[in-house]
């Protein structure tokens, strides 16, 4: 959320400016979008005052129809005629809208402002504060987690992000972001590839495509001299390898030489595949020409196929290799061996029942408990995905230490407790410093 601030601030000044003309509803209301953008303290006070006011100018909006109003408008009109006049034109609709409200029988008067507590805002401060794409952050969980937490945090965050029970300004958009969140991480497939590539797996611009390879094409001139672009449909591989020279389209067709050769029609459309020959005599000189040349236009087919096919063999008679053992970096009743890395010393935990079956296991057994090159490339895909794990939640640390220092500093710093600033930059970041003590960070 944060490249939203910009724009916050924006509506926030435009805010300002309204209250300052005594146009309060529309004060009001771009100060609640400023909020929804960026929540910032600067905001939430002037949103207090706006309240005030408006509520304050209700009230005095019958008295101010007297004599003594029109002598505050005409001064105030001489001191400032244009915020005079957005005044005298707000307090006209306002009895209007009051007048109104009273003859249909409603004296709630203005819509009712929803309710919070000091948690409620905190909740949505929280979730507002990480980017869109931050699922584990929103849902605090870590990336290890299993489909039970998932759905345990989506419980607890919409029951406190709801609504109808949550009334603190940008509710509605944490709980949308929620809702995202636990759409990608309750889907298996979803959220492989969003730990894969980090971004949005529904997003045309994620990655790869569904099936994660590319169709063959073929481009203008694979086939001998004739011409065409995109993929071979039925119709142009039929004229290609049967036409002749040419490759006509829909209704196309084949003229002989000078003396009226064979002559050849195809079509390809609603009314089904049509064919039309007609000979004459001066195929009788020739009677072996036609069928030669088909097998020969044919040749490049069978060339494809039998390349295709050697490219099959390996594969088809490779064995599947055994994927490495599935680990954790906490302990739990399921991963309920615990090892070490030899590299890094960085500690794991294993399944024993799936480990002792694995041929990892068999190899550790016949070197007598020395590492193999199977142990030594599983261990060094374990201490990948933990320094990779730790540089993420360290940049997430740096990051909201950043965002603190911002909200702290405010708009144009007046007021900032410096003291409070030096301590934010100087709380620790405990992944960071594990990656400084292995040497990865400076």
């Amino acid at each position: 959320m944060e490249s939203n601030k910009d724009e916050a601030l924006k509506c926030l000044a435009i805010a300002q400016k309204h209250r300052s003309a005594g146009n309060y509803a529309s004060a009001k209301r771009f100060c609640q979008k400023s909020l929804t953008l960026f929540s910032t303290s600067e905001a939430v006070k002037l949103l207090e005052i706006i309240e005030v006011e408006y509520r304050e100018s209700e009230a005095s909006g019958s008295a101010a129809a007297g004599s003594s109003g029109a002598e505050g408008r005409t001064s105030a009109a001489e001191a400032h005629p244009s915020a005079a006049g957005a005044r005298q034109r707000h307090t006209g609709e306002s009895s209007k809208a009051e007048g109104k409200a009273k003859a249909n029988g409603d004296a709630s008067g203005p819509q009712k402002k929803r309710d919070y507590t000091p948690e409620n805002a905190a909740v949505v401060r929280r979730v507002l504060n990480c980017k869109a794409t931050e699922y584990y952050e929103i849902l605090e969980l870590k990336r290890d987690c299993d489909e039970g937490d998932v759905k345990k945090a989506y419980r607890r965050l919409a029951l406190a992000l709801h609504p109808d029970k949550n009334g603190a300004p940008g509710a509605d958009e944490a709980f949308k972001l929620v809702s995202k969140a636990f759409q990608v991480l309750s889907d298996a497939n979803k959220r492989a590839a969003y730990d894969q590539h980090g971004s949005d797996p529904e997003s045309r611009f994620s990655g790869m495509s569904s099936s994660g390879r590319a169709s063959p094409t073929f481009s203008r001139g694979s086939f001998g001299g004739g011409g065409f672009d995109g993929e071979l449909s039925p119709e142009d591989l039929f004229n290609m390898f049967f036409g002749g020279g040419g490759m006509p389209m829909n209704g196309g067709s084949f003229g002989g030489g000078p003396f009226g050769g064979p002559m050849f029609t195809a079509s390809f459309g609603p009314g089904g595949f049509r064919t039309t020959r007609m000979r004459t005599n001066a195929r009788q000189e020739r009677p072996a020409a036609e069928p030669r040349s088909i097998w020969v236009q044919l040749l490049p087919l069978f060339l494809l196929f039998a390349f295709s096919l050697l490219n099959a063999l390996p594969n088809l008679f490779a064995s599947t290799p055994t994927p490495d053992p599935r680990f954790s970096f906490q302990p739990s009743s399921r991963y309920n061996v615990e090892r070490t890395t030899g590299d890094m010393h960085v500690k794991y935990h294993v399944n024993a029942a799936e480990f002792s079956g694995h041929p990892i296991a068999a190899e550790l057994a016949r070197n007598e408990n020395k590492p193999g090159p199977q142990l030594r490339k599983f261990e060094s895909n374990v201490e990948r995905a933990y320094t990779q794990d730790l540089y993420a939640q360290c940049q997430r640390g740096i990051d909201r230490k950043q965002r603190r220092k911002d909200q702290e500093v405010g708009l144009f710093g007046i007021g900032t407790d410096w003291d409070k600033v030096r301590q934010i930059d100087e709380e620790p970041i405990e992944s960071c410093d594990k990656l400084r003590s292995m040497g990865l960070l400076k």
